[in-house]
């Protein structure tokens, strides 16, 4: 995210965000199997090719799209149940990414055990906040 708090711009730029060649994104999806995305980030990824990068199974919470129309992914409608499910089953983590108004959805439910955040030193003044929607307190240990 941004300095100050945005993870895209205010038209859903991210080109703001740099490419570390220093990461390697092989080892840090190593401990995933499963990506959880919102509608926006998905059609993101799905304009952009991202989506089949790491080939992780891969849920898209949504209320409009159908699943028939998306037969490389699984479209979910209910956060708590389907991680529940996820849970449920052996596997490696899951990874949420993407974007703030999922992530508040899972905050609120308490269906967040770590949060990964890098924050790149670029102040934007506006865009799509971390966390929109207004106060969500949560208490967090540093790790």
């Amino acid at each position: 995210m941004s300095l100050d708090g945005f993870i895209a711009g205010p038209k859903g730029e991210y080109d703001w965000i740099p490419m570390d060649p220093e990461i390697d994104f092989v080892e840090l999806f190593k401990d995933f199997d499963t990506i959880l995305m919102g509608r926006k980030s998905y059609e993101v990824a799905q304009r952009d090719g991202h989506l089949d990068m790491y080939q992780l199974k891969t849920f898209v919470f949504s209320s409009s799209l159908r699943q028939e129309d998306h037969p490389k992914v699984t479209i979910a409608r209910d956060p708590a149940a389907t991680v529940r499910e996820l849970r449920s089953q052996p596997g490696k983590d899951l990874w949420l990414f993407g974007g703030g108004e999922l992530l508040r959805s899972f905050m609120a439910r308490h269906l967040v055990d770590q949060l990964g955040i890098a924050v790149v030193p670029v102040l934007l003044g506006a865009g799509l906040p971390l966390l929109p929607g207004g106060p969500l307190k949560t208490k967090l240990t540093v790790v």
